[in-house]
Order: structure tokens, then sequence, then C-alpha cells
């Protein structure tokens, strides 16, 4: 029982962060946890280093540019910067252009190992490679060797030869060069190609029985989305191919707020084609037909007894119709 089930739902922390991402597809950026964690810079220098990593290139990002952004002061602005350029993750160079002029260069690391390797002398230029010393052998020195004498019995000292040791060279493994790599970029998105069959276009629903008011309402209808939903702002030709299938909805007991709400409800961001969305959701979410009513049967007037009675002619009621009959046929007493 004390065996951890691998298959069980993962259970949401009881306490802490909890993340609620969706997948984007355009508008962010990249930021590295060296610098969105690094513990040595404070929140004002994270923050204002992680909008400059948002910037694209040639973007003026000095003190009184950033100040005139956000509400802080030029002072706290000017110690965060300094607080990048202290960390490795800010390079600010003075260059001298054309006329005479002095210009401030602002180079933005996203990396700390791109500041070790140092500041690029031009846009576009490749990274260089690390390069690593290659370490020399080295000689371990040898003592050299002192001679001994050993006592012997006769009267002369004898002499041994000791033999004079080779000097042993210890050699260092040398490690490979290892080029620094930038990092690689997002593969291509996969797009069908231009002659690959596409799917047939349904057409824009229609009324079963259009008439000139239901066509005005489904045009006022179009007229007035931008006072609830300003993204659906249309032009008048969108506007005019849109309203037989507005027209449709209404035709089904769909009311004017109903359709007004499904067909603008939660747009995706951004929103470029505001007529194909909204030619998309009439198509998609068009409601079904409203129910057959049963045929009612008018009511007439009997023309002996004058009561009412359901008949789709005119006539006698049921009653009447027998008596008639009855007094209409053939005596059979004096038969």
């Amino acid at each position: 029982m004390d065996t951890q089930q691998i298959s069980a739902p993962l259970r949401a922390p009881s306490a802490g962060v909890v993340h609620i991402n969706i997948r984007l597809t355009d508008g962010y950026t990249i930021i590295s946890n060296r610098l969105a964690q690094h513990r040595g810079l404070s929140l004002l220098a994270i923050g204002l280093g992680t909008h400059i990593q948002s910037l694209p290139d040639g973007r003026r990002v000095g003190i009184k540019v950033l100040a005139a952004l956000f509400p802080e002061s030029e002072a706290r602005i000017a110690a965060a910067l300094r607080e990048l350029e202290r960390h490795g993750f800010l390079r600010r160079t003075r260059e001298r252009v054309g006329g005479g002029r002095l210009v401030t260069r602002t180079e933005s690391y996203n990396h700390l190992e791109a500041a070790v390797r140092g500041a690029v002398a031009e846009r576009g230029r490749a990274p260089v490679a690390a390069v690593v010393p290659v370490p020399v052998p080295v000689r371990v020195p040898v003592p050299e060797p002192v001679p001994v004498r050993v006592p012997v019995p006769e009267p002369v000292p004898v002499r041994v030869p000791v033999p004079e040791p080779e000097p042993v060279s210890v050699r260092v493994p040398v490690p490979e060069l290892v080029p620094v790599q930038a990092e690689a970029a997002p593969g291509p998105r996969l797009v069908p190609p231009p002659t690959a069959p596409r799917k047939s276009r349904l057409p824009l629903p229609a009324p079963q029985r259009p008439t000139e008011a239901l066509y005005a309402a489904a045009a006022a209808l179009l007229a007035g989305l931008p006072r609830a939903a300003p993204l659906f702002l249309l032009s008048e030709e969108d506007a005019r191919a849109l309203v037989p299938g507005v027209a449709a909805w209404l035709e089904r007991g769909a009311r004017p707020e109903a359709v007004r709400a499904a067909l603008t409800d939660d747009p995706p961001v951004p929103l470029r084609h505001p007529a194909k969305l909204l030619r998309h959701r009439l198509i998609a979410l068009l409601p079904p037909p409203l129910p057959a009513a049963a045929p009612v049967v008018p009511l007439q007037n009997c023309d002996d007894c004058d009561r009412a009675f359901r008949s789709s002619v005119p006539g006698c009621c049921g009653e009447c119709g027998e008596v008639r009959a009855y007094v209409d046929g053939p005596c059979l007493i004096g038969a």
C-alpha cells in the first residue's frame, strides 16, 4: 500500500503559485531564468532587464526614455541599469559617429556566457567559439643523487655508483575545444503546400421565407455590433454579404441579443479578419429550425343552430347534419 500510484492524477499544490497558461503563437519573448530568478538583482533590475530583452533591435533604452515609460524615477532606473551591467546582463559603450557626435551603444545579453565572450563588434557577426588554453606538460624536477659511502674493513673507501634517474614528465590531458553555439532557431512552421487539396467552403445560410423586414433587422444587428464589441467593425460590403446568414438565425427564432452574443463572444487575440470569423460562426453555430406548428382548423357558425364548430368549410355542425340527413331521407312508414 505504500507504493506510489504512477497512474493517479497529479494534485494541485495546496499552497504556492499555480501556473495556468495557454500556448502562445506570437507576441512573446524567451527570457532566461538566469535573469528572471537571479538572487543578486533587485526586482526593479530584473523587470527592467526583461523589458529590454523584449524590445526589438534599434529601440532606444536611455534613462530618460525609460523614465518616460515607467513610474520609476531616473535615479532608480540608472541604479537598475548599473546592476545589470555589474552582473553581466548589459553593456553600454560610447561611440563616435559622423559629425563628431557621441552616441551610447547598449548591448543586452540573455546569458552570462554571452557576456563572458565579450561584446560583438558588429550586428550580425557570428559568435566566436571559446578558446581553451592548452596546458603544457610539466616537468617534475628530480633531486640529484647523493653518493653513498659503504664502509668496508679495508682502509680504502669504496664508492658505489648510483645510476642517475631520468626526469619524469607528467602529461596533463588536453581538453577538446568545444565551440559555443548559439541557441537553435525554432523549426519551420508546418504549412501545407499550395497544391494541397482544400476543403470545400460551406455556403452561408439563408432564410427559407425571406422578407424585407427580416433583412432590415439583420442589417441593423450587424451595423450595431461595434457598440458592444468594437473589434467587429465591418465594412459595408462585408455587412451586406453577411445579412442573409443573420436573417436565417432570426427566422429560426433566435433573439437579436442571443445572436450578438454568439457571434462576438470570446474572439481570438489578435483578431485580424472579423468578417471571416462572423461568417464561420454563422455557419458552425446555426441553431436548428423551429418545429412545424400544427394546422389550426378555423371556427365556423352552423347555418341551422348558429353554434360554433371547427371545420375547414362552412355549413352545418355534426348534429344538424344528422337531422338534415334524416329529414331529407326517404320515408319508410308508408312503404
